[in-house]
């Protein structure tokens, strides 16, 4: 099973990028070169304990949908997010965050699984793994320059 790790530390409280992580507004941003929307569950705000969205944006030239549920949330340390329903086999996000001199390091944690057996198993090693790697590292980004901001949080 594939798994991406991306960590980076961002000189705000711990809490602003805990929250910056839950924003559905600053993800859509974030994404916007897909296209990407919010279209069912938790749309807008800070996402929170059991709570899902259902994301459509268009990858690999095919627009998909995908449920995500905050399966675990101990904030502001941690929170999962777990697939429910959506173009993979198995996808479960964890997203880590600890205090450290200066700042926060916060740590994204995926695990997935392209269906399709054999084929998803190509896919994961040609395609997949790189795509969702930038898609999380430019996210990152993004909460990086939102949290460092002196402007308020989305």
């Amino acid at each position: 099973m594939p798994v991406i790790d991306i960590s980076l530390v961002i000189a705000a409280p711990i809490e602003r990028c805990f929250d910056l992580s839950r924003s559905i507004d600053l993800h859509l941003e974030s994404m916007r070169h897909t296209n990407e929307r919010a279209v069912g569950g938790v749309v807008s705000g800070l996402i929170g304990a059991g709570e899902a969205v259902t994301w459509e944006a268009r990858h690999f030239g095919v627009t998909q949908r995908m449920t995500s549920r905050i399966t675990a949330f101990e904030s502001p340390a941690y929170f999962q997010d777990s697939m429910v329903r959506g173009p993979f086999a198995y996808f479960v996000h964890d997203h880590t965050f600890t205090s450290v001199a200066g700042g926060t390091r916060m740590r994204d944690h995926v695990r997935f699984a392209s269906p399709l057996g054999l084929l998803g198993r190509i896919a994961d090693r040609l395609l997949v793994t790189s795509h969702l790697r930038r898609l999380l590292e430019q996210r990152a980004e993004v909460i990086k320059q939102a949290a460092e901001s002196p402007q308020p949080a989305n």
